[in-house]
């Protein structure tokens, strides 16, 4: 028992040389120096973090946009084999009645043709400028009370209820946004806000005008035409009021699986399928954000190594060049404990202020910046996706890894005889 208190105490002695040592040297070693390893580890931690941040981002950018500019908070679609949500009206009598139901859109969706510059063909045998893409019909205040998709048009004008005659165009047809040249691939081209363009759906034709170009960054709004649902309904001859899809945006704070049940319940899950915006991301979206996800761990772990070898030169070189001064602290009597926990402090020393500084740029500056102006990808606004817990995961990832860095090089060194450390012999 008396033995292992004598440990303990010699031990806790140990540790309290280490801290003096530890200060000591720090406070003796050059300021740049010391300031380029912080420096270096911050831009290791930003590292850790960034590259994924943004990766991620990318991905949830896209989701941002897909929930905001279409699917809302909830979406309700047509059932599997079904061409229709039968009994639309009754859904939509039911939403009306929920109080968690800020706005809602229903749409009527048909698969259909946009030709322009048919007046121009000189031959019938001559390729039409024309492209498929989703007819949709809405009520542009309904419409616009939910997703807000005015605000993403590029070119002209949104609809609005007056507008019979006039279509909004989905940047995804037109070969202006969309330079890609494949067989059976065709797009519009030379089309311009003003321009009349025939609408073709199921044989029947329309001449429309063109009065704006809507750009989302949402493939499902992107490749769609858009009219009046009035305008729609008599296109195509219905007139039982069963529309094809209806997203729904809920009051702020309001739960959507919550609502999404209650939905369920009722007449709307017996003859839709009701999904939280979450639950109807497409799975190429999932994929690819679980890979880039994986991707940015891989470059972090590259980071981390590259942090470990960094701090691992330095403190071997350091304790390499002050042989003679482990000798003499051995032969004096002190502990090769306190010397390696000491070396071991000052990897923590440069890493816990390259963490700090690392944490102060990062929600400082970095993610304010992002979220004020979005990384402009060409599918997507990016994000810098940052959240607390994970980026204190890799900061304490960062730390153990330094911890590993710093004590080996230091237990190399004072593991050397005494007297050939004080003679500099090797």
């Amino acid at each position: 028992m008396k033995r292992a208190r004598d440990r303990f105490k010699n031990f806790v002695t140990a540790l309290r040389v280490g801290w003096f040592l530890a200060i000591r040297q720090v406070k003796r070693s050059s300021y740049a120096t010391t300031g380029l390893i912080i420096f270096v580890m911050m831009l290791t931690f930003l590292n850790l973090v960034v590259v994924r941040g943004v990766l991620v981002g990318l991905i949830q950018g896209s989701e941002v946009v897909y929930k905001t500019a279409y699917a809302g908070d909830i979406i309700i679609s047509v059932l599997p084999k079904k061409s229709y949500i039968e009994d639309s009206p009754t859904v939509i009598e039911q939403i009306k009645n929920l109080p968690w139901i800020q706005s809602y859109s229903a749409r009527y969706i048909i698969g259909g043709r946009v030709e322009a510059g048919y007046k121009e063909r000189v031959r019938v045998t001559d390729a039409p400028n024309s492209a498929g893409g989703s007819i949709t019909g809405i009520n542009p205040t309904n419409e616009e009370n939910t997703t807000g998709v005015a605000s993403k048009i590029i070119e002209g004008r949104f609809l609005t209820p007056s507008d019979t005659d006039s279509i909004v165009l989905g940047s995804d047809l037109l070969k202006k946004y969309v330079p890609v040249e494949s067989p059976g691939f065709s797009l519009l081209e030379n089309v311009a806000v003003g321009d009349k363009v025939r609408i073709t759906i199921n044989g029947n034709i329309k001449e429309m005008t063109i009065i704006g170009i809507i750009r989302s960054k949402a493939g499902e709004v992107d490749s769609r035409v858009f009219m009046l649902d009035t305008t729609l309904r008599s296109f195509i001859g219905r007139t039982d009021y069963n529309v094809d899809e209806i997203a729904i945006a809920l009051k702020p704070g309001v739960d959507s699986t919550t609502v999404k049940n209650t939905l369920k319940a009722g007449r709307a899950g017996e003859v839709a399928r009701v999904q939280t915006a979450e639950e109807a991301l497409p799975k190429f979206l999932l994929d690819i954000k679980a890979t880039f996800a994986l991707l940015g761990n891989v470059v972090g772990s590259i980071g981390l190594v590259v942090a470990s070898i960094t701090i691992f030169i330095v403190i071997f070189v350091n304790a390499i060049t002050r042989r003679k001064f482990i000798g003499i602290l051995k032969g004096i009597g002190i502990n090769a404990v306190a010397i390696e926990f000491a070396y071991v402090l000052q990897s923590v020393f440069y890493a816990s202020i390259g963490i700090v500084a690392g944490l102060a740029v990062l929600y400082g500056v970095l993610v304010p910046y992002v979220d004020a102006n979005p990384i402009k990808f060409p599918f997507s606004d990016g994000i810098l996706v940052a959240e607390l817990g994970s980026t204190l995961f890799r900061a304490g990832m960062l730390m153990i890894a330094t911890l590993i860095a710093g004590y080996i090089p230091a237990r190399i060194v004072v593991k050397q005889n005494t007297l050939d450390a004080i003679l500099g012999r090797k």
